[in-house]
This record gives C-alpha cells, sequence and structure tokens, in this order.
C-alpha cells in the first residue's frame, strides 16, 4: 500500500519553481547583482539542471 507524501511533492514544486526562475533569468537575460559580484548567465543552467533533476526525482518519489 502506498501513503501520500505531501511533503516530498511540496519539495519537488519548490525545485521545480526554482528552476523555472532560473530559464526566465536566461531568456530575459535579468542580471544578478550582489554587492560587487555579478553572477553570470552561464550560472543559471547549473541553476535549471540540478533543481529539474531533482525536482522530477522527489516529484516520482512522491507517487511511489
Amino acid at each position: 500500500m502506498t501513503y501520500p507524501k505531501p511533503f516530498t511533492m511540496l519539495a519537488a514544486v519548490i525545485f521545480g519553481a526554482m528552476a523555472l526562475i532560473h530559464a526566465y533569468r536566461l531568456v530575459t537575460h535579468f542580471q544578478m547583482v550582489f554587492g560587487t559580484h555579478v553572477i553570470p548567465l552561464w550560472a543559471s543552467w547549473a541553476g535549471i539542471i540540478i533543481p529539474g533533476i531533482l525536482a522530477v526525482m522527489l516529484y516520482k518519489e512522491s507517487k511511489s
């Protein structure tokens, strides 16, 4: 018998939202500046891939 896992689904949604925000940054060329440091756009590729993979894995886990 499988039980619903609402917190795992919530984590999947949060990671998915993070990946979408990074994708939006790449499309709009939104500049991120922290103090005197400018975060390059290529860093958003990691921000799409890593949270995207985690979101998919957590989603599958929440359904099992």
